[in-house]
């Protein structure tokens, strides 16, 4: 698995901006990749280093159009903390 792979996207919240200034980075990953990719994943392709990585599973919300009902997708989120002395991810400088 190419770490391209395993990074979807940024996910933009509020408070995945707040986390921004404490070098905290959230994002939408594979669904069977583990923290031990994820964390080699963002250090190979943004050149930093990752001091830990937390992960949840979000299901997908029920909605609605009309009399149709269905679920979004689910998807794994991960949380990257990255250490004191590491350099912050420069796509996110103009968000903070």
């Amino acid at each position: 698995m190419f770490a391209e792979d395993i990074i979807i996207k940024p996910l933009l919240t509020e408070k995945g901006y707040d986390g921004i200034a404490d070098k905290k980075y959230t994002f939408v990953v594979k669904k069977s990749a583990n923290k031990t990719q994820i964390k080699n994943a963002v250090e190979k392709i943004w050149g930093v280093s990752v001091e830990s990585v937390n992960t949840v599973n979000c299901k997908g919300k029920k909605k609605r159009m009309g009399k149709y009902e269905g679920y979004t997708p689910d998807y794994k989120k991960a949380v990257v903390q990255l250490k004191a002395d590491s350099k912050a991810i420069e796509d996110f400088n103009s968000l903070s």
